[in-house]
């Protein structure tokens, strides 16, 4: 599911944004708006798992990390066709790109979620 949304995201953002504000910009915003699609899907999917326990939530989330990266890396790089340079700044700060900080915050996600809806 969050792949999905991520996806879509992506594919909204190329169309919409970038032609009005450009591709750096575009992306430095998509990861607020990203993450922010993330919690949505989690405040939802979450629960579901029936998990209470904090390093287990926390775990869940470096495991959606996890694959999200590697998601985003094997779209980047058999679909989209981009070099392995450019996938590796897209995760680089000192590029302008923040990428790494939507992955280091949905490690967290899950946790925020059922601590906010009084789970945990």
């Amino acid at each position: 599911m969050l792949a999905s949304v991520e996806t879509l995201h992506g594919i909204a953002r190329t169309i919409f944004v970038v032609p009005k504000i450009g591709n750096k910009r575009a992306k430095q915003y998509s990861v607020i708006s990203g993450t922010l699609l993330a919690f949505a899907v989690c405040y939802f999917m979450v629960p579901w798992l029936d998990i209470h326990v904090e390093y287990q939530l926390v775990l869940v989330g470096l495991v959606l990390a996890v694959f999200m990266a590697l998601f985003d890396i094997i779209l980047a790089r058999f679909v989209v066709k981009m070099k392995w340079k450019s996938i590796i700044n897209d995760f680089n700060p000192a590029k302008g790109n923040y990428l790494i900080f939507g992955m280091i915050s949905l490690i967290i996600i899950p946790y925020a979620v059922m601590k906010l809806k009084g789970f945990v």
